[in-house]
């Protein structure tokens, strides 16, 4: 079929330039897929294929996957807020710090995985750790704690983020809906659970319902209130 001619009282349709390859649109378009299909389906090929070019013009821009990887988690990261120092409401400071930094993770798939076993240097990792490290001295706590529980706070929450992000993908790939995904995961655990002699299990056998209770976020809840009742026992 013949396209038809545009009327002519009708203004032509301009089309938009192509943006310009850069650093940012090859990590506009990396975060993209790994939101979309996870970390795993990123790489120098397919962002090239995504932005209609070949793989070698982006290493003008960046230099590997490696380095790819950082700049799209210092891109997310970034929009975790960081708060002033108040020294009479430090521990709450990191409360809140956390529970950011989850929820920011939680949104962008298995992001997690890349600062593991790679500490992140990039302008938003150090704006974070600073943040994170002024607020727990102004707290009062000793320089060497604040600077170990900096490193084990963040790994509390990446961890935790990185397995709920395993679980989520379980999830897609299963085709159910969450609330049968999982009643098809824990419903055989706690038959098995019911199935061990009381004799030689007693405490599991007597608190199968507290250790089947609980959802992902109340367990994090509990686990950063934990960290954060044994960091209030070091203030000076």
């Amino acid at each position: 079929m013949e396209a038809v001619p545009l009327p002519p009282w009708r203004t032509p349709p301009k089309h938009a330039p192509r943006r310009p390859l850069s650093q940012e649109l090859i990590v506009e378009k990396g975060l993209g897929i790994l939101d979309a299909e996870g970390l795993d389906a990123v790489s120098m090929r397919r962002i090239a294929q995504e932005l209609g070019t070949g793989p070698a013009s982006l290493y003008a821009h960046v230099a590997n996957k490696e380095e790819l990887l950082e700049l799209i988690f210092e891109q997310v990261i970034g929009e975790v807020e960081v708060p002033a120092p108040e020294p009479e409401r430090g521990l709450d400071q990191l409360r809140e710090i956390a529970w950011r930094m989850y929820r920011v993770l939680h949104a962008h798939a298995d992001i997690a995985r890349v600062p593991m076993a790679n500490i992140p240097r990039g302008p938003n990792a150090l704006r974070l750790a600073e943040g994170m490290l002024a607020i727990m001295l102004a707290a009062g706590l000793p320089p060497q704690v604040a600077a170990w529980a900096l490193d084990r706070l963040y790994l509390y929450v990446m961890s935790d983020v990185y397995e709920g992000s395993l679980y989520a993908a379980k999830l897609r790939a299963s085709g159910k809906d969450q609330s049968a995904f999982f009643e098809e995961i824990l419903r055989p655990l706690q038959a098995y659970y019911l199935s061990l002699p009381g004799e030689s299990f007693p405490a599991i056998s007597a608190n199968i319902d507290s250790l089947m209770t609980g959802s992902g976020d109340e367990r994090f809840e509990f686990g950063l209130e934990i960290f954060l009742r044994g960091l209030e026992t070091y203030r000076s």
